[in-house]
């Protein structure tokens, strides 16, 4: 069995780790297999930390060992239990391998169950993270663009060797391009990326042509290098085929998604509200009158669409958006990296020259 070293093959497997950390650490960057059933709260942690820096080891260790006493310990032991009886695979991990995830491995072993740690922790888990993703990046890859609705991410998915980049960052890249599933940390999103690299170690990467943004994330400062240095495909759709695309994208699917979550009512208060705020993010750009003519259209749109369930009124506004706003900004940035156009085709064909 893996000694809790071989942090390359742990995060490929996705081994599943209990991560004892406090839950800010844990919300600051964590693996993808992992699950957060801390040694301390985050009081407790901090508690404990300003003892230590006060009074020294000896004394912090005392005083955390005061307040995660009687039930409090119960429960928690409990829980660490029942995951390694779910996860016999598993490894306890936290941030350096150090007192915490040994003080955990101790407990559970006076409770009858041995189970291995990360040595070297969460810490060399990500610097094994982060070293894979150097080394991976260094490979050729492929970038796909196109205005708006014309698919790229379709194309990502749909291929072997493509890292959608839009999932593993929780966003589909636009000012509408918020999911219901909330952004990652940065750290987190880096991990994640580096274990899908890792899982697909493929030779040559497909992938979206990005900003270095997305969302609230940024790429990695040696994928980027590479995605500067790359070929482009550019897929060319229709004008109506991309529309149709971002109806059912936008609109239709990201309904359905508010209504799942929140209810009928509570679900088209937030998916209206989502609308608007896509809208609202690029009202400079737009101009206040544009963008005041648009945020009139969208809301006939949302009356028809309750009304009939029909989501092409929202057609009237969105279009022109299209036209005016994100076709040109795509076009004039594509501009710029006109070199790199390596085959321009429709959807069908831009897979076709994929696969070949």
């Amino acid at each position: 069995m893996n000694d809790g070293t071989d942090y390359r093959a742990i995060l490929t497997a996705d081994t599943p780790l209990i991560d004892v950390r406090a839950p800010v650490e844990f919300a600051q960057g964590a693996m993808p297999a992992a699950i957060n059933l801390p040694l301390m709260n985050d009081d407790e942690r901090a508690a404990v930390g300003t003892c230590y820096k006060r009074h020294g080891a000896d004394a912090a260790l005392a005083l955390g060992h005061r307040l995660v006493t009687g039930d409090t310990r119960g429960q928690r032991l409990e829980a660490w239990k029942v995951a390694c009886l779910m996860h016999p695979q598993g490894y306890i991990s936290c941030a350096r391998g150090g007192q915490r995830s040994h003080i955990v491995q101790a407990w559970l072993k006076d409770a009858g169950v041995d189970y291995p740690l990360i040595r070297g922790g969460y810490k060399a888990l990500r610097q094994a993270a982060m070293q894979a993703t150097v080394e991976q990046a260094q490979k050729p890859a492929v970038l796909i663009g196109g205005c708006t609705g014309s698919g790229k991410t379709l194309l990502v998915k749909a291929h072997p060797q493509g890292v959608d980049l839009e999932g593993l960052a929780h966003h589909r890249g636009s000012s509408f391009g918020r999911t219901l599933t909330p952004q990652l940390s940065q750290a987190s999103f880096e991990n994640h990326l580096a274990t899908d690299l890792l899982k697909k170690d493929a030779s040559r990467w497909v992938l979206e042509d990005e900003g270095r943004m997305i969302g609230s994330n940024h790429l990695p400062a040696c994928l980027r290098e590479r995605m500067a240095q790359s070929p482009i495909v550019v897929v060319e759709d229709p004008f109506e085929v991309r529309l149709d695309r971002l109806r059912e994208e936008y609109f239709e699917h990201m309904w359905q998604a508010f209504r799942s979550r929140y209810g009928e009512e509570a679900g088209w208060r937030e998916y209206g509200e989502y609308l608007h705020h896509g809208l609202f993010a690029i009202r400079r750009r737009l101009g206040l009158q544009r963008f005041t003519e648009f945020a009139a259209l969208l809301d006939s749109g949302l009356i028809e669409q309750r009304r009939t369930g029909s989501t092409e009124a929202h057609f009237a506004w969105l279009a022109p958006l299209l036209n005016d706003y994100y076709d040109p900004m795509y076009r004039y940035q594509l501009e710029k990296k006109a070199d790199k156009i390596v085959y321009r085709g429709a959807f069908n064909e831009v897979a076709a020259w994929l696969t070949a």
